[in-house]
């Protein structure tokens, strides 16, 4: 029997398992994936306090030796004004990085062997097993196998969007919002990118950075109602888009050639109660929000570590579990549910209202206030520290 078994061995149940194997848990970790192996439809990008998160585990140094290259600055060009700066640090890390998925959950699930977890993969999960109305363990298969039973003190769900953790409770969903606006993007050579790109249009906007093997990672985001026309000419709207809303981008795009295939689609907006009587939810499977302001994996950096402290407690009996495990969903929304509420505001891609415009114009020229607005995004200034009124006055001159 173990004492935490946790299904899928991404971002989030890496993590996870990584941080409760370290604290002397018995940890099974699975996935229907073999490592290392991509995620298509993932930016991939890791703000300053993902990385942070990533140096204290121990595993950054081998991101870095990835080839993966570090990412210091934003590049915001609204066309009237453009914006440029550097976050302020979370701790001493001033780097961020966009290591691609088959580079970065390959380190994350070696980190978790190494920890001492059990990892099985190529391993589908049919069923939950119940006991009473608690969750105490999980009936599945691993590829061309028979059927096997694995038992454990907690189920923790790190798997995704359409989570079998959370069907198979029936978690509770809440803030819910529909998608919103969705990215297209590929891969590109010989393209050099300016840190953190974004160039904003009409219900739409450019976006990209660089990752591993010297590539660029391009995208455009497009409102959801335009997704209909975009998916029978992805490649048209998406060449349009740059050229008329990013044409220095365009530009460095006509040296280079695209590598792969686009990949993209809509994301729901939503918050799921993340625990029950046996069980927990982490990364997407417990709260997710529209990839435009790309904290997916930050957020689920985050997540882990809240969830695998109020475990410990649990199960160490520092205090009962249900009451840690409420702590964790009530710390997990304190951070994000201002930033989903920024997120979804932005990924509207409406063109920003004039008090907003104001605030930009104001910007300029202000590097310290600039750099405090780009760390909204890195999660090193909160959204309502910026946002609040002295602050928007101060930057502004209280006009």
């Amino acid at each position: 029997m173990y004492d935490i078994i946790v299904v899928g061995a991404r971002c989030a149940g890496s993590a996870v398992a990584l941080l409760l194997a370290r604290k002397g848990h018995k940890v099974l970790l699975l996935d229907r994936s073999t490592f290392p192996s991509d995620l298509p439809f993932s930016t991939h990008y890791i703000h300053q306090s993902g990385i942070a998160r990533l140096k204290q585990w121990g595993v950054l140094d081998r991101v870095v030796r990835s080839g993966c290259p570090a990412i210091t600055t934003f590049h915001f060009d609204f066309g009237t004004c453009v914006l440029n700066g550097s976050p302020p640090p979370a701790d001493d890390t001033h780097e961020a990085y966009a290591p691609r998925r088959k580079v970065l959950d390959a380190i994350l699930v070696d980190a978790a062997t190494t920890a001492g977890v059990d990892l099985r993969t190529e391993f589908s999960v049919d069923e939950l097993l119940f006991k009473g109305d608690a969750v105490c363990g999980i009936r599945g298969r691993q590829k061309g196998g028979s059927s096997v039973t694995e038992k454990a003190q907690l189920v923790i769900g790190a798997d995704g969007m359409h989570s079998t953790v959370a069907k198979s409770v029936c978690a509770t969903e809440y803030n819910v919002k529909p998608p919103l606006q969705g990215p297209y993007f590929s891969y590109w050579s010989g393209v050099e990118m300016k840190g953190f790109e974004f160039h904003p249009g009409p219900y739409r906007g450019a976006f990209g950075w660089m990752t591993n093997d010297g590539l660029a990672l391009i995208g455009v985001g497009f409102a959801a109602k335009d997704h209909p026309a975009v998916r029978a000419d992805i490649e048209g709207h998406y060449l349009r888009a740059i050229a008329e809303d990013a044409p220095g981008l365009a530009e460095r795009m006509h040296i280079g050639r695209r590598e792969e295939r686009f990949v993209g689609g809509l994301v729901p907006n939503y918050f799921r109660k993340p625990y029950g009587p046996g069980w927990a939810l982490v990364g997407d499977a417990g709260y997710l929000k529209d990839p435009c302001t790309a904290e997916g994996i930050t957020d689920a950096f985050h997540s882990a570590e809240l969830l695998a402290d109020a475990i410990d407690s649990g199960l160490s009996r520092r205090q009962p579990l249900d009451q840690a495990l409420s702590s964790y969903e009530q710390e997990r929304n304190k951070v994000a549910f201002p930033l989903f509420e920024f997120t979804c505001q932005l990924a509207t891609l409406a063109p920003p209202p004039p008090e907003m415009q104001q605030l930009f114009a104001a910007l300029q020229g202000n590097q310290q206030q600039t750099d405090r607005f780009f760390g909204v995004f890195a999660q090193t200034v909160s959204v309502p520290e910026f946002f609040a009124a002295e602050n928007v006055q101060k930057i502004t001159g209280g006009k």
